[in-house]
């Protein structure tokens, strides 16, 4: 009876030593190991460790998956890529903007054309000299109030007259109810305006010194504004410490300093050269 009872408790002691060794495999089968959590690059290594093991419901991921991951549904396995974003085209734009919406690009050509009607613009000009005035720019006028029509308010300029012209247009009823002219103030300048500078410079000899700088960088020749990239806005005397006598009427006229450079390429330094579009010169400063 002895012998069967140590025999018996022999198997018992076993089959729990092998119960206990098959819950430590299963355990380190699971628990992700060092080495896999640092392999992914860009993410957060051992904090994604310490987000998967020590968070209730975190993935087993890397990263911030690990460290943020409660709470997740597991929609989605760890390591799979994400689903792509689903992409909202834009909804199509009507002829008419409502309320204070922007206004629409019927409302701007509309907007222009009722201003540009007036008799008096063809015998105005624009940047180039050509016949009727240079469009600055047009936006939502500010509503009336009582009155839900929507109004424009499209700014001009008289290189004729130096005169910036502003007229306010009813987009419902298509008139111009109000128009107004000022000399001595300069909206920044529009980018018709800015390539006529450009145009104005190189064909200038100060603008030998530009072309001569674009073909050291490219080893090319400079023949057109085509090949340059340019910006730049309105050239202010108050902002300036030395104002040469060529340029002391600007403010009365319209005057621009330009940034160029090669296109996809190197910088080329116009900021010394003023463009007095009214006058039509290019003058050197500094």
């Amino acid at each position: 009876m002895y012998e069967i009872a140590r025999r018996h408790l022999g198997k018992v002691v076993a089959g729990a030593a092998m119960a206990v060794t098959g819950t430590a495999v299963a355990v380190a089968i699971s628990l992700p190991g060092s080495a896999g959590a640092n392999d992914s690059a860009g993410t957060g290594g051992s904090t994604g460790v310490a987000g998967a093991a020590g968070v209730p419901g975190a993935t087993a991921g890397g990263g911030s998956a690990g460290a943020t991951g409660q709470g997740e549904t597991g929609e989605q396995a760890a390591g799979s890529a994400p689903r792509p974003a689903t992409v909202v085209p834009p909804a199509a734009e009507g002829e008419k903007g409502v309320g204070g919406d922007p206004l629409t690009d019927d409302e701007l050509t509309r907007a222009e054309a009722l201003a540009l009607a007036p008799p008096a613009a063809s015998a105005q000009q624009d940047v180039t000299g050509g016949r009727g005035p240079q469009r600055l720019g047009t936006r939502l006028a500010d509503p009336v109030p009582g009155d839900a029509s929507r109004r424009a308010e499209v700014r001009l300029y008289d290189y004729g007259r130096d005169e910036l012209i502003t007229r306010t247009v009813n987009l419902g009823t298509g008139k111009v109810e109000s128009s107004g002219a000022q000399r001595g103030v300069q909206p920044s300048a529009h980018p018709d305006e800015l390539r006529e500078a450009l145009e104005l410079i190189l064909a200038s000899p100060l603008g030998k010194g530009v072309k001569e700088d674009y073909k050291d960088a490219t080893g090319k020749e400079l023949t057109s504004s085509e090949q340059l990239w340019f910006n730049g806005d309105v050239y202010r005397t108050y902002r300036e410490t030395r104002v040469p006598a060529a340029l002391a009427r600007c403010g009365e006229h319209r005057c621009v300093r330009l940034v160029t450079k090669v296109l996809n390429g190197a910088w080329i330094d116009t900021r010394n050269l003023i463009v007095d579009l009214s006058a039509r010169t290019v003058t050197r400063v500094g």
